[in-house]
């Protein structure tokens, strides 16, 4: 094989910006060959394609040999499953599932070591992230101690919840904030620094919009080592705020408006407060700002790339899907521990989640008011 046939399954937002990639010609060795919706209009512009209006039928007819999923995220699981049985690479978008047992059911499906499983987790090819975790890695910042991540600049408007009946209600999204536009973060944060052993999370539902979800989220989190971590986030503020500090044994870096800056400490912090001798000394530092190429890396093109790489050179992936469950697993335990007003320890308890997710869905009784937009450019969402 040397091209790549793929069906996109799922044109909204999401699905239709991935198929502006391609016919921007901005990803090699592939073309789309089949798309998919369950709404037959949103089929009308790919005529020239084959169409389908069922996964099932596009997964089967032997039109592509991989499949981008861009749906609402319940049906994640279902297609990912299907697709992968019946012997097709997949790349899913976030958040891979809604749920870490239907996440572990996704993975299990993943069998074949041939097939390609990737995740859309697109923030992973940004400078500034790739550059922190490598500074991380290499152990410049020490033992880490202490982590806060401030992500409030995700602000959506009451348009973009009325803009499709299954968002943010817990029977069509599953979530709000923690499984729409966090998966990145959550994603990030764990890919960079690691998972934490336990969450106490607040989260506020309906707070700003009028949805039965959470869009106001305070969560803390320890870490094995014994470090701490808050992260905190909202789409109910503007302007908002995006600051990533994370504080080790040897000083500090701090990621706010595309820059990185290491304050390091000249000496080990735990050794110096144990040999020095002055009341109110502290260690002398360096304030360094980390070069970082500009722009934010390719983003869901990169990822796209990537993925057909993988399945014609069998380059590394950048995101396997199976590390998305890390992501799902930290958003669940930040809700599960809202609802059962304590600290949850990891690795979670995924039937007991589930089974509160299902109550939710059970005794909702919220009805979603939907209104038809204009046209929706995604690239909007792309500033955080």
């Amino acid at each position: 094989m040397n091209h790549v046939r793929i069906g996109v399954i799922g044109l909204g937002i999401q699905g239709s910006y991935h198929m502006s990639l391609f016919a921007e010609g901005k990803i090699k060795r592939a073309s789309v060959t089949a798309v998919c919706d369950i709404e037959p209009e949103r089929l009308a512009p790919y005529a020239h394609l084959k169409t389908f209006t069922s996964s099932e039928a596009l997964i089967r007819s032997g039109e592509a040999d991989a499949v981008l999923i861009a749906t609402p995220h319940y049906d994640h699981t279902t297609i990912g499953i299907d697709a992968l049985q019946n012997g097709l690479h997949v790349l899913v978008e976030k958040p891979i599932s809604v749920h870490v047992a239907d996440a572990q059911r996704l993975i299990a499906a993943h069998s074949d070591p041939k097939l390609v499983f990737a995740a859309m987790f697109n923030q992973r090819t940004d400078p500034k992230y790739i550059k922190t975790k490598r500074l991380i890695a290499s152990g410049e910042l020490g033992e880490i101690r202490r982590i806060q991540w401030t992500i409030t600049d995700w602000f959506r408007p009451e348009a973009y919840y009325a803009s499709g009946g299954w968002r943010a209600t817990w029977r069509g999204e599953g979530g709000g904030v923690l499984l729409n536009q966090c998966p990145h973060n959550l994603d990030l944060l764990q890919w960079i620094c690691g998972m934490p052993t336990k969450v106490l999370a607040f989260c506020r539902f309906g707070k700003y919009h009028d949805i039965e979800v959470e869009d106001d989220v305070t969560a803390y989190f320890e870490y094995p080592n014994g470090a701490t971590g808050v992260f905190i986030t909202t789409t109910g503020e503007a302007p908002g705020t995006n600051r990533l500090e994370i504080v080790g044994d040897r000083g500090k870096i701090v990621l706010e408006g595309g820059k990185i800056t290491f304050t390091r400490t000249e000496v080990s912090v735990s050794e110096f407060s144990r040999v020095n001798k002055a009341t109110f000394g502290r260690p002398d530092v360096w304030h360094v700002e980390i070069p970082v190429p500009p722009g934010s890396g390719p983003q869901h093109a990169g990822i796209i790339q990537n993925f057909v790489d993988a399945i014609l050179d069998a380059a590394p992936l950048i995101a396997r899907a199976e590390e998305g469950i890390h992501s799902l697993e930290l958003a669940n335990a930040m809700l599960y521990s809202t609802f059962l007003g304590r600290a949850v320890e990891l690795p979670l308890d995924a039937a007991g989640y589930e089974a509160q997710l299902q109550k939710l869905i059970a005794s909702s009784r919220f009805v979603k008011k939907t209104i038809a937009v204009g046209p929706t450019d995604v690239r909007a969402s792309f500033g955080t």
